[in-house]
């Protein structure tokens, strides 16, 4: 069976899929309860929801927004069952994610941004261009900006953001990030996991991470 995804807004999300989206997180290290999912649903404009044959393999909430006058995909709380598919679970995602964006911003390049909870998340952002940060690359004075932006969007408090290393400290609680694992962490540049030498999971760190969807490649999903 194929993978089935359905975007919809947070309003319809009714109390019966936010007991599926606990169930799902209470079998990962994220273990996000109903109060918090309530509360993302609330934060959130659109959920997208990946399932087979009916049971749930994945979430996640985010918005198409422009900040500061950029088309943007933002991201929040997601998650992705451990499974032998996730990889693929997730790729039908972002790219339902992505579909949706050309058709809000046609003829535009846009960003995405979102938190990461491990190297893992870097998954996401494979068919993305000009990633920040990545490796043997110096994030420029505009791009650390992007990262206040983002920090600021999620509702951080500055004091708990490097902008030289993108980290955003942790509150003793599991970050409301992209949580998922990679099936093939081979696959990912190395250089990629060097950025979370310093991201304590104890503490709950979390990595601001944002890419380019371009605008030649958008239309390619329209």
């Amino acid at each position: 069976m194929a993978i089935e995804i359905e975007t919809k807004d947070c309003t319809a999300l009714g109390d019966a899929e936010l007991a599926e989206l606990a169930d799902l997180c209470a079998d990962g290290p994220s273990r996000f309860e109903m109060g918090v999912l309530s509360k993302a649903a609330e934060s959130w404009v659109l959920v997208t929801l990946a399932r087979e044959s009916g049971r749930l393999y994945g979430f996640s909430f985010s918005t198409l927004e422009r900040i500061g006058g950029t088309p943007s995909v933002i991201i929040g709380l997601a998650s992705i069952k451990r499974t032998a598919k996730r990889d693929t679970v997730l790729r039908a995602m972002v790219h339902d994610q992505l579909r949706r964006a050309v058709l809000a911003f046609p003829d535009e390049d846009v960003l995405i941004g979102t938190r990461f909870a491990s190297v893992s998340g870097y998954d996401a952002f494979k068919t993305l261009q000009e990633i920040v940060p990545r490796p043997d690359y110096l994030a420029t004075g505009e791009e650390r900006a992007w990262g206040r932006r983002l920090v600021k969007r999620f509702g951080i408090a500055s004091a708990r953001y490097d902008e030289r290393s993108f980290i955003v400290k942790g509150d003793d609680s599991y970050p409301e990030a992209l949580d998922h694992e990679t099936l093939k962490p081979e696959k990912l540049d190395p250089g990629y996991a060097d950025f979370f030498a310093k991201v304590s999971t104890k503490r709950g760190d979390a990595l601001i991470a944002f890419g380019w969807a371009m605008a030649d490649d958008l239309v390619k999903l329209a």
